[in-house]
């Protein structure tokens, strides 16, 4: 293994592992007031880890209740037969072994819900749980850990729903505060919305009532914060997926993909909804990506969204593609033993996302990590000398040597660009548009030409910063590739010594056998000098030192202290 010499830090390891076991398929479905979704998960124990493999959404508008009654109507019921007879029929197809569904708000609440679970079981032979509200938090919070990593950092969950708002406080262990309050985008447009476009007179009404409703939720959140500390709020759900595409259509000129991490300020927020409350129903439903299952209901979801931060006193917001669908799976495997705790699934989040896809695309892990830990390596002993980057390039330079070689899933030929297009259209969880870009820019230039103008993948890089992280990092990763050129550990260590006067970088490297001369290595490192020296504006110098005891004594005598 390769060590850090420098800075007394490790390289970044895979997660924590348990006992491997076979690979599973498993659906979840979230019977919702506005939607049934459905996920298909490959669930992958060794890592441990998921990927979602299908989705499936109808809207069915359960929570659409009868207003004298409070029952679910007959033709509600019907579509949401159809609509789990349907997911039903794609797991089936997708081999999963279980099938989890459970019920929330619209369910929750109508005096014939239990009735129609009935009618579930019997006719579809699919049994349903009806959740509670804390519940249903738990498992969005379980869902939202599994997307982002919130570093032990204060972090609260908004997830608005057709019926309900949940509002969790979590750091990334056990969760410190869950509510619900029986708020919700359709609940509030069928009891609260008879004009179109809205009257001034129920807008402001619904404001009111929507403070009103979520003022306890939002204070016994506060009674869990520490004085002095500003927690970062997370949003989830149909509502802030619809409020984030439509601001990043004017905003950007287009929708990122994937929209996780795109954040909204409550200044665009409001904007936003002052825009669309002057609306028709049909005038929204012609805006570009509105869909008619969200135009009627955009409006009172954006204003608990609006609300909700305004009482929390939180400026932005930060979107989670995550949420109870995926917290059902997290759920499934804890209960089967398939994550030791929730502690340790969290702080693997990146990590573990980064190892699936490395596995998914068949990339020879022993090489890749060989690679990331001289990346690491040459990183952190030319910090302050060649580059002043922290620990979050150092994190994406990691990502993107485990990644760097998983264009050979596609073709041997021009790997590098096929590696780039693999890792921008995967699913990278807890890293944002921008890091997604910079950890592909960097693989795609590990070998061949350097990053360029002209190429389309370096112009996709939204900042100087991160072109620059590109520029410089790509070539630390060059040298990182060269060293383990045969891919079988052929050098045990490499030490970096800076002379500025010159300038000069001199790689002393110590083989992992006294009798190999590593000549394909230094073959490969000084085919990759051009371009590390034309980057960094210096000459690269390679020595090769079969005698450990001299390396030891050379660095005392010559390395800066």
């Amino acid at each position: 293994m390769v060590n850090v010499l420098q800075n007394g830090r490790e390289p970044l390891v895979s997660p924590v592992m348990v006992p491997p076991e076979r690979d599973r398929i498993f659906a979840a479905i979230d019977i919702g007031t506005n939607s049934i979704h459905m996920v298909v998960a490959h669930i992958q124990p060794s890592l441990p880890g998921f990927t979602i493999i299908d989705r499936e959404k109808t809207t069915v508008r359960l929570g659409d209740r009868d207003k004298h009654t409070g029952n679910l109507k007959k033709d509600a019921m019907e579509r949401a037969l159809v609509a789990l007879k349907r997911c039903q029929e794609i797991a089936r197809t997708l081999n999963a072994e279980q099938t989890v569904a459970v019920a929330t708000s619209a369910v929750r609440e109508a005096p014939n819900g239990r009735d129609f679970l009935q009618q579930v079981a019997e006719k579809l032979g699919l049994h349903v749980d009806l959740i509670s509200g804390p519940e249903e938090a738990r498992r969005i919070y379980l869902g939202v850990l599994s997307g982002m990593d919130f570093n032990n950092q204060p972090h609260i969950v908004i997830d608005i729903g057709g019926g309900s708002t949940e509002l969790i406080l979590g750091d990334g262990h056990e969760p410190q505060c869950l509510t619900s309050t029986k708020v919700g985008a359709v609940r509030l447009t069928s009891e609260l919305v008879t004009t179109d476009p809205i009257s001034t007179n129920e807008f402001q009404y619904m404001q009111a009532y929507v403070r009103g409703m979520l003022e306890r939720s939002v204070e016994e959140i506060r009674s869990h914060l520490q004085p002095g500390i500003l927690p970062r709020l997370v949003g989830t759900s149909g509502t802030v997926e619809a409020l984030a595409t439509l601001h990043a259509r004017e905003k950007l000129g287009i929708v990122p993909t994937p929209l996780q991490g795109y954040p909204i300020s409550l200044k665009d927020l409001r904007e936003v909804i002052n825009r669309l409350r002057k609306l028709s129903c049909a005038e929204r439903l012609a805006l570009p990506g509105m869909s008619d299952r969200r135009a009627d209901i955009i409006v009172a979801g954006a204003v608990i969204l609006q609300e909700a931060m305004t009482l929390l006193g939180l400026e932005s917001l930060t979107l989670c593609e995550r949420a109870l669908r995926e917290g059902v799976v997290v759920d499934w495997m804890l209960a089967h033993g398939l994550i030791e705790s929730r502690l340790r699934f969290q702080s693997s989040v990146r990590q573990g996302s980064v190892l699936n896809i490395a596995r998914k695309y068949q990339v020879n892990l022993e090489h890749a990590k060989r690679v990331a830990d001289f990346a690491l390596s040459l990183f952190d002993q030319t910090q302050k000398q060649l580059h002043h980057w922290g620990d979050e390039e150092r994190e994406l330079l990691w990502v993107a040597a485990i990644l760097h070689n998983c264009g050979h899933h596609i073709s041997h030929s021009s790997h590098h660009k096929h590696s780039y297009y693999l890792i921008r259209n995967s699913e990278l969880l807890g890293y944002n548009e921008t890091e997604i870009e910079t950890i592909a820019n960097l693989a795609r230039y590990h070998r061949k030409s350097c990053p360029r103008k002209k190429h389309e993948n370096y112009r996709n890089l939204s900042s100087k910063h991160h072109r620059k992280v590109v520029d410089q990092l790509s070539g630390l990763l060059r040298l990182a590739v060269a060293l383990d050129r045969r891919q079988i550990g052929a050098i045990q260590r490499v030490w970096c010594q800076y002379n500025p006067e010159i300038p000069e970088l001199h790689l002393c490297l110590q083989p992992s056998l006294p009798q190999d001369d590593c000549a394909l290595e230094l073959w490969s490192l000084d085919y990759k000098r051009q371009a590390f020296e034309s980057t960094f504006a210096m000459a690269l110098r390679v020595t090769l030192e079969t005698n450990a005891g001299a390396v030891s004594d050379h660095l005392a005598r010559n390395w800066p202290s």
